[in-house]
This record gives C-alpha cells, structure tokens and sequence, in this order.
C-alpha cells in the first residue's frame, strides 16, 4: 500500500501519513498508560509542578558538568526550547561555586540566513539566548571559557569534530509540532523519498547539516518566539545530526505541553515504546537509542478528547 499524502504539507513527509492505527493507538493514551510504556532503554518520567520540572531538567546540566575534569572532560548539549531551566543553571552553579571550568556544552542548532548561520546579535539567534540566559550569568571565575562552547555553524566540520574525545553525557531537547528534536526535521516528499520517506537507518547517517524546515516547523516557531509574524522565521536552519546524537550517552526530552500538543507528546512516547521509528516522525527514530527518557509535566499532557471551542 502507498504512503498517505500529507494532509497538512502534501510536498512533505510528516506524521499524518502514519497508518491510522497508529494514530488511534496513540489518541488513546492516558497519563497513566504513558507512564507504563516505559521500557529498558526508554523511561517515561512524571512530575507534578513546574517548578520541579524545570529544576530537573537544571540539574541534568550540573550533573553532567560534575563529572568533567580537565583530564576527562564532559558536556552536555541543549536545546533553545525549552529556555526556563537556563537561568537556573548559572543559579545553581553560582551558588554552589561549581567550577566547570573543563566542562562543555553543544548547542543544538542555529538558524540559516544568508547562506551562513545567524549571528550571535541576531534577535532570533540561539547562541545569542545561550549566552545571555545562561553562560554569561555564571561567575567569571567558575564558567568554562568560549573554546569549550561549541555553537552550530554553516561550515558544520568544525562543530562535528568537537564531539570526538568528550564525553557528551547528556542530550537535552524538546519536541517540535513536527515530532523533530533539535530541527531534525522529516524531509521533503521529493527524488528517491517521493514515495517512501528514507528508512531509519537511513536517516541515521545524517550529521550536523543545514536543513530545509517544515512549514509546521516555521509556523511554530513564529508562534513560540515571533509573536506569530511566520515572515520572521528563516525556512532554513543548521541542526545537530543523529550521529551526534547517538554519541550523547543519554537522550533527555522534556514535554512541558508548551511546544507539542496532547496526540504529539502521546505519539512519540508510543513508537519510541513499542518501537515503531518512522523517519516521518523523526523523534520516534530515538527508539533505536539505548538510553531515552522522556520527561512529562503532568498537568502539560492534556487529553486528545473532541472539545469544540
């Protein structure tokens, strides 16, 4: 049987084209079935208050960052989306007066402009909201220097060759309305993908590249970050690969209900779960990964009821 059309993108590949019972099976889901869903190798966490969320998903970073010394260094790599557990860090590692002075972080992705990636004075730019949110409220004499921060570039070997001898401890992201971690979007319903989107294994080959974002993709992003001015976002972005993804020992993803809605964040921890990837859903490629943790604010899951408003 062929594929579905998009029924949102039709030149696209995305996770309306999945086979309807897949979606049903998700749409079904409870808090309470999520959470059972856990598995080796794929955990589903709970957490009541967004205040011990976002305190969490802090101390992932000053857990990782503990474990570094100049001898064995160790990072973590993060995400834009979510931002509240930014500030947080440099809290705790001032307070604390951590030193992680050997410690690195990656960066997860960039927007593409001009056939280069954004400048760090760019409104919209990544580094910019790392930086100002985190690294540049950390103490001068605990915080790692610039040399240990690796920021996605357009000329992506410098950045990918970063990620060989240290340990990336942790990979912390969100979930788009796409189902994409980082900006690993599916691809366009275009050549030899015009009937199948690549395979799993396929896709895996990917490193850290400039990609072509989903409409869904740009409209979030205008919705999240551009007051819903879609003219703002760029249709192009630079994004972390699944290579370096499976180099991090860990995968952690945080679902606050403020990126994807109830059937999104109940899909993907169903295909991880049962392990159905599917490159049109690109995060449910993470049911390959030996160590996923998907990290859920309860009151955030919300229902997939028919409610007319």
């Amino acid at each position: 049987m062929p594929r579905k059309i998009s029924s949102i993108a039709p030149g696209w590949w995305d996770y309306t084209t999945l086979d309807d019972s897949i979606i049903k099976d998700a749409a079904r889901l409870t808090p309470e079935k999520m959470q059972k869903l856990s598995r080796p190798g794929f955990k589903v966490v709970m957490y009541d208050t967004l205040e011990d969320f976002y305190l969490a998903e802090a101390l992932e970073y000053i857990t990782a960052w503990k474990q570094s010394t100049p001898d064995n260094p160790v990072g973590i790599c993060g995400p834009i989306g979510p931002t509240e557990q930014l500030p947080l860090v440099a809290r705790i590692v001032n307070d604390l007066g951590l030193s992680v002075k050997s410690a690195h972080f990656w960066g997860m992705d960039e927007w593409f402009l001009n056939g280069k990636e954004a400048s760090p004075t760019h409104p919209l730019s990544f580094e910019k909201a790392d930086r100002e949110m985190c690294f540049s409220r950390i103490r001068r004499d605990l915080v790692m220097s610039d040399n240990n921060l690796h920021f996605p570039k357009a000329n992506s070997k410098e950045y990918r060759a970063s990620w060989e001898g240290i340990r990336c401890a942790v990979m912390q992201g969100g979930q788009g309305d796409i189902k994409h971690w980082a900006f690993n979007d599916p691809p366009k319903r275009e050549g030899k993908y015009k009937n199948q989107p690549p395979s799993p294994a396929e896709y895996r080959k990917l490193t850290t590249r400039v990609v072509d974002l989903h409409p869904i993709t740009i409209a979030q992003n205008a919705r999240t970050s551009g007051g819903g001015n879609i003219t703002l976002v760029p249709t192009k972005a630079i994004s972390v690969g699944p290579v370096e993804t499976w180099k991090a020992e860990k995968v952690s993803i945080w679902h606050a209900g403020m990126h994807d809605n109830p059937f999104g964040q109940r899909l993907t921890t169903l295909m991880i779960a049962k392990r159905i990837p599917d490159s049109a859903v690109p995060m449910s490629l993470l049911a390959d990964h030996p160590n996923v943790q998907f990290n859920f604010l309860r009151k955030g899951i919300g229902t997939c009821d028919v409610e007319m408003h």
